[in-house]
């Protein structure tokens, strides 16, 4: 049976939630690689031995120092998912025991190729410790940084679906209120009409008691704004008008639960029913080379902008936070008028989970 939620966080995969980044990625190697050669620099520009700076040794220890970097970054990234069953204390131990023992692999190699020169017993020693204590202070330095980055991460996140969970757990008390209203007269008059607005305000109040962060594809948003927009017909009648430009968006591509709908209510609120002659909501999305597009807009006036609260833009402020949340930082939400209208937009990229959708 396919299952139409689509939740990247509900089943996390193991060491989704692990302080130890994915160091096979392009990106992270790129900077371990940084950091490892301003060491190198560093390591050679502070011995005293050699007066003048030596491009050679610069290259040798560059080399002995990039070895242990990739080959830690390498059993790191393979390890993760064992690591991470770990408690994060005994998981950084391991690490950076791992590094170090690396580093003294290393050194061995050289001294078997005899590429530092030969040295005697005690010098052999003491470069093994000062090795040793290098990667381990170096090691322990950056596990150090990565928990704090993942803690860090965490908290931004609580405090992200904090918000979420109220946004969609409030349910506007005069949008229940005429709700209410427009079916207890509806009953008398048309039965059939309040059977189905009971039953489209039930998917709402279903939707608002959703896991914060879950998502949804397309097509059952865009069924939960209808029902939504079909409860308010029956209480604004002919004055809303409806226009819709969404025939190119994939069913399945996925949406943030109750992203839709709140756009459409602040439109209704502070477009529609301020106006006796009501108005026409247009609804356009697009998507194009892995890009989703979604614009609602309605007409707009100076009284309406005077009745505009708090809460709409908190609302909109949370639906920015959470597509930035799940989709990155070119995700986006922008308010714009012009031409009379007011248009609220947001895009967000979306190809790899459009795919991950296609296979669930």
């Amino acid at each position: 049976m396919r299952n139409n939620r689509l939740n990247p966080g509900a089943a996390p995969a193991p060491g989704k939630e692990f302080f130890l980044p994915e160091l096979c990625l392009p990106q992270a190697l790129l900077v371990l690689v940084v950091l490892a050669e301003l060491l190198v620099m560093v390591l050679v520009l502070v011995e005293p031995m050699y007066p003048m700076f030596d491009w050679v040794r610069l290259a040798l220890i560059s080399l002995f120092v990039q070895w242990i970097v990739l080959l830690s970054a390498a059993l790191m990234c393979g390890l993760r998912p064992w690591l991470a069953r770990l408690r994060a204390g005994v998981a950084g131990l391991l690490c950076c025991v791992l590094v170090v023992g690396l580093t003294l692999l290393c050194t061995a190699v050289t001294d078997y190729c005899e590429l530092d020169g030969s040295a005697s017993v005690g010098a052999m020693v003491e470069r093994y410790l000062r090795y040793s204590l290098i990667a381990l202070i170096m090691s322990a330095l950056m596990l150090r940084y990565f928990y704090l980055q993942s803690q860090w991460r965490k908290q931004q996140q609580a405090e992200l679906g904090a918000r979420i969970e109220s946004l969609q757990a409030r349910i506007r008390p005069h949008f229940l209120f005429n709700t209410v209203n427009s079916i207890a007269s509806l009953v008398a008059s048309d039965p059939v009409k309040a059977e189905q607005a009971v039953l489209d305000l039930s998917d709402l109040f279903r939707a608002s008691l959703a896991k914060p962060g879950s998502l949804v594809t397309w097509h059952d948003e865009l069924e939960l704004a209808k029902r939504y927009l079909s409860i308010e017909q029956y209480r604004l009648g002919e004055r809303l008008q409806l226009e819709w430009a969404v025939s190119a968006i994939p069913d399945d591509l996925p949406i943030p639960q109750l992203t839709l709908q709140p756009l459409l209510e602040n439109a209704l609120i502070y477009g529609i029913a301020p106006r006796v002659e009501g108005g026409v909501v247009r609804v356009e999305a697009t998507y194009k080379k892995g890009e989703f597009i979604l614009c609602v807009s309605n007409p707009y006036d100076e009284v309406a902008k005077r009745q505009t609260s708090n809460g709409t833009h908190q609302a909109l402020v949370n639906i920015g936070a959470r597509i930035a949340a799940l989709f990155g930082p070119r995700a986006s939400l922008s308010v714009e008028r012009r031409d009379g209208r007011h248009f609220t937009c947001l895009r967000y990229p979306c190809a790899r989970l459009t795919q991950e959708a296609k296979a669930i």
